[in-house]
């Protein structure tokens, strides 16, 4: 079993330099306010978290990184999601799927980020390893997982929508 610190508030990180160029990304589906950010929007909204976390990698072995960056939970709450944030159940059948620019995407149920369920402290990196990822876009940061599979490079895309169990897909946003 490999061993995990947990995350702590950190404090806040100064912005890079304005010639990094900024790579945008939406969070959109089932929300009430579609936002498009950025990896300094995301350094300057929300508080900073951090991560010292180890994984595998199929290709490399071991890895031990340290990321910064807000709970995903908190910048997907300011998208408004549409659910009833005082029902469980309507809130458990959300999803939340994360893509990056490499084609590398991951399914997360609300439930796992959610602090009445899961509570996982996942993470929208704005820095790793004392590295600014503005060049390279924000990174999805599971840190309780024990494989890096669902870390996901260069974030273009966060969806939030309902499933249903009947084979549809989930409703349009309204």
């Amino acid at each position: 079993m490999t061993a995990r610190t947990p995350i702590t508030d950190t404090t806040p990180v100064p912005s890079p330099s304005p010639s990094l160029s900024a790579r945008p990304f939406r969070v959109h589906g089932q929300v009430a306010r579609p936002l498009t950010l950025t990896v300094a929007e995301l350094r300057t909204r929300w508080s900073g978290h951090r991560a010292e976390v180890v994984f595998h990698c199929a290709q490399s072995g071991p890895r031990r990184h340290t990321f910064h960056g807000p709970l995903l939970r908190e910048v997907l709450a300011a998208a408004a999601p549409r659910f009833d944030p005082r029902r469980r159940k309507d809130r458990s059948r959300f999803l939340v799927a994360v893509g990056g620019r490499d084609g590398h995407h991951t399914v997360l149920s609300w439930a796992e980020i959610d602090a009445d369920f899961g509570d996982a402290p996942l993470l929208l990196a704005t820095r790793m390893d004392d590295r600014d990822l503005d060049p390279d876009g924000c990174q999805l940061v599971v840190p309780t997982d024990h494989c890096g599979a669902r870390y996901i490079s260069a974030v273009t895309s966060v969806w939030v929508g309902a499933c249903g169990l009947d084979g549809t897909p989930p409703a349009a946003p309204r």
